[in-house]
């Protein structure tokens, strides 16, 4: 494996599968020496966009390399002429000035992640506000806040838009952000190579703490212990600490009791899948901020056919600007369908609430209201309960989200059913069978 190949790799676990098979999965190794590496591209518009809209993920990509000052230079295959590719003006503008990459945001933040660019909707509008109060006064508001929901939400948004405020705001505050598999890598070296001391200055030390998908702490005992005093040693000192996951505390299995119980001590705020006008309002500041025209009439149909992911959404959108720049065609409702049909015939087969509470009563010869009604018998009470596993499952809903799909009952219920058939399966062939094909039966 060749060095873009390894950067590539990290690359396409930070990005949406579509941006990272548009945009990257064309580039080529063009060679290397000790202080860069040349990756060759298709045209200037793969040089222009890769330099504007992803600097921050391949410096990041190149830091995990433990090669922190290794620099990417794009090369173009073809001498393209950006007449023909039909930039527009903005873009045509800035190619000339983009050909080398920008440094990183400050404590490893995506500039465009901001408070300014996220589109506050009913989904989140609890979870914005928590965030802009704990940027606004870090450690006088909630603390700490920790913030949950399903994949492409928004939380990392979120969190890089407090780490932007606050350093905007306060220059005197230090502050870092890192993901929870970063931590423990670091965690990993800092013993390898006798350095634990100066990791624990590094992180005890900061006045602001973000740490993103703190799910992934889950099993590992050694890095659960050092967050623990890491966490201890924060709070104490009445220091800001804002976390995300993509499930509530006592929902993140194998976490020491100790670390879930302290990552209550604040508040916790859960982002939920948007809703239409959400959508429709992220793809317009999308493509305002590309300076592209985008019909309402596409916008309604991107976002009426993705469900929940905001990175797929946006994702879609890039695909078809992309596509509309290359062939210099104008972005219109009959162009979206052609370019998103793959992506979005895909899209309409994701599983929903609703399909797995369709499946369900069909199966146990029950009414879709029975489901959701009251009645707590065991001819319906299991059925539900299977249902509610399900959901947890096979999709990206959150708990108070499944919960209210089902007649808006408490997240703690839907914990004991997701628990009760958990067991179920541990205990009864026959039951485990009947889940197992279930599951299958989605997939």
């Amino acid at each position: 494996m060749n060095l873009w190949e390894e950067i590539l790799a990290r690359i396409e676990t930070k990005i949406n599968r579509h941006s990272f098979y548009t945009w990257f999965k064309p580039t080529s190794f063009g060679g290397s020496d000790a202080g860069s590496v040349t990756v060759r591209v298709p045209n200037i518009l793969f040089k222009h966009w890769l330099t504007k809209h992803y600097s921050g993920v391949i410096s990041e990509a190149v830091s995990e390399l433990k090669q922190p000052n290794l620099s990417v230079n794009f090369i173009s295959d073809t001498s393209v002429d950006v007449a023909s590719i039909q930039l527009n003006p903005d873009e045509a503008a800035t190619i000339d000035t983009a050909s080398a990459p920008t440094a990183p945001g400050a404590a490893g933040l995506n500039l465009r992640y901001t408070f300014d660019t996220f589109i506050v909707g009913s989904s989140n509008q609890f979870a914005h506000a928590a965030c802009r109060a704990v940027a606004e006064a870090p450690s006088r508001s909630y603390n700490p806040l920790f913030i949950y929901g399903g994949v492409g939400l928004g939380k990392t948004h979120l969190m890089h838009a407090v780490g932007q405020y606050v350093l905007q705001h306060d220059g005197t505050l230090t502050l870092t952000y890192i993901s929870s598999e970063r931590f423990m890598n670091e965690m990993i070296n800092a013993v390898r190579y006798d350095r634990v001391i100066d990791f624990r200055e590094r992180y005890r030390t900061v006045d602001v703490l973000l740490v993103d998908d703190i799910q992934f702490l889950a099993g590992k005992e050694g890095t659960q212990t050092e967050f623990f005093h890491t966490f201890n040693a924060l709070y104490d000192s009445q220091k800001q600490i804002v976390l995300s996951s993509d499930c509530p505390p006592r929902e993140i299995p194998a976490l020491e009791e100790r670390l879930k119980s302290r990552f209550e001590w604040g508040l916790i705020a859960d982002i939920q899948s948007p809703d239409l006008e959400t959508k429709v309002a992220i793809l317009k500041k999308k493509a305002e901020a590309e300076a592209v025209p985008l019909p309402d009439s596409v916008a309604m149909y991107i976002a009426g056919k993705i469900k929940s992911n905001i990175r797929e959404l946006e994702g879609s959108l890039i695909r078809l600007i992309a596509y509309a720049s290359l062939t210099g065609q104008e972005i219109s409702l009959p162009l979206a369908q052609e370019v998103l049909k793959n992506i979005l015939d895909h899209e309409e087969k994701a599983v929903t609430i609703e399909i797995i509470q369709k499946f369900v009563a069909d199966y146990y010869n029950l009414k879709l209201g029975d489901l959701k009604s009251r009645n707590n018998s065991k001819s319906v009470a299991m059925p539900r309960q299977i249902a509610m596993y399900l959901c947890k499952t096979l999709t990206h809903a959150s708990l108070p989200e499944i919960g209210r799909s089902f007649n808006g009952k408490h997240h703690s219920t839907v914990i004991h059913s997701i628990r009760k058939v958990d067991e179920l399966r541990k205990k009864d062939g026959d039951f485990n069978n009947l889940i197992t094909n279930f599951l299958e039966g989605f997939r």
